[in-house]
């Protein structure tokens, strides 16, 4: 696939590696159990397999996320009868939902929590398979159908895909177990029936759209909300933005300044609002530009060095979206540790703008499937 999530593993992991110890993480049953949160979540969650849905019952919800070490963001879902528990990226990148499973002896699975169709009383299967190519990483296996819980919305046969194999270490060495995209179902693997489309069709959400809230710092409070917007997380007024083309979420950039001089996307340029990747990616001459002008040069190992000491002097870097402007200051693009900063640009985008986790950050996104927009607001 062309635009993915696993691009996070281009501009993060190289940086995370020494940072996420090689040994399994805690699974997402574990981590609802540390925060005492398990037993009210099977207490409110009852499986019941002939259960009716009414559209009188669509609802809100809002799904905690994960923020490590700002390089994803992922929230804890279920799936089958009883549940079990994933730790999964929510992804406007892609369109398929994905865990690993039993089937899978890869050493990417063998890190992480595994999906046994046998323990669910739910579960059919298919003969169906799936295949996947990220930025990097990949995932191919077989299609099933079950029940998928996310926050309080009970989504009943859902197709997803459980993994065979994962080539490679990409997701060893990922906190999430699996991915939940949530782009628009053209560019969804085998066909599979995105999960957010199921939730539209079967009128289990107030609204067709859903918005991300994304801490900075590694902070807690990430959100991703479904079926409404949370007006706790934003000030002033949200601007939308037509979707140029609905398969991932694109839009059109008119232009980048900086100190009111446009210094990219002079005749405009299309851009993918992404949750699953964490950089804001553009063309390499765009972001050598744009770095000059902010003062950051490429040291010798062709990396960008950053003077932390400059970070309070530094332009923001402004994107003039559909008439609007949404500027970057420099404590957004700029990422301090105890170590050393570093960019948040990257200049992988051959083929086109990524506004990432570093855009989100600064500006709550909202994703509106019913009217084919995407509503950007100053997050809080």
């Amino acid at each position: 696939m062309k635009w993915s999530v696993v691009l996070l593993a281009i501009f993060g992991f190289s940086e995370c590696l020494h940072r996420i110890p090689l040994y399994k993480g805690k699974s997402a049953r574990e981590a609802l159990k540390e925060k005492g949160l398990l037993e009210e979540f099977m207490k409110n969650h009852p499986y019941n397999p002939s259960i009716k849905f009414n559209p009188a019952l669509a609802k809100i919800t809002n799904e905690p996320l994960t923020n490590d070490y700002d390089l994803d963001y992922y929230g804890i879902i279920s799936i089958g009868t009883p549940p079990q528990f994933f730790k999964v990226i929510f992804d406007t990148g892609s369109s398929n939902l994905w865990v690993p499973s039993i089937y899978c002896k890869s050493i990417a699975c063998a890190n992480h929590t595994k999906f046994n169709p046998a323990q669910s009383s739910t579960f059919r299967s298919t003969s169906q398979d799936i295949s996947i190519e990220y930025g990097t990483g990949a995932m191919s296996g077989i299609l099933g159908y079950d029940t998928v819980t996310i926050g309080s919305i009970v989504d009943t046969n859902q197709m997803f895909g459980l993994s065979e194999d994962e080539p490679g270490s990409t997701f060893y060495y990922a906190e999430f177990d699996g991915i939940l995209g949530l782009a628009y179902p053209s560019i969804s693997a085998s066909d599979a029936t995105p999960v957010f489309d199921n939730m539209m069709n079967k009128g289990l959400i107030t609204q067709d759209l859903f918005s991300f809230y994304l801490s900075r710092n590694s902070e807690t409070g990430s959100i991703v909300t479904f079926g409404g917007i949370d007006p706790a997380y934003y000030t002033g007024n949200i601007q939308w933005i037509p979707v140029t083309s609905e398969d991932y979420w694109q839009i059109t950039v008119q232009t980048i300044k900086i100190n009111g001089k446009v210094v990219a996307c002079e005749s405009g340029c299309a851009a993918i609002v992404d949750t699953g990747t964490s950089a804001l990616v553009g063309d390499p001459s765009s972001i050598n530009n744009i770095m000059s002008l902010v003062g950051i040069h490429m040291d010798q190992n062709g990396q960008y060095s950053v003077n932390c000491n400059n970070i309070g002097s530094m332009p923001d870097v402004t994107f003039v979206i559909n008439g609007a402007e949404f500027p970057l200051p420099a404590s957004a693009y700029i990422t301090q540790t105890s170590f050393d900063c570093t960019s948040g640009f990257d200049p992988t985008g051959d083929d086109g703008w990524i506004l990432g986790d570093v855009f989100i950050r600064e500006w709550y996104t909202i994703f509106d499937r019913a009217n084919n927009m995407v509503g950007l607001a100053k997050a809080v």
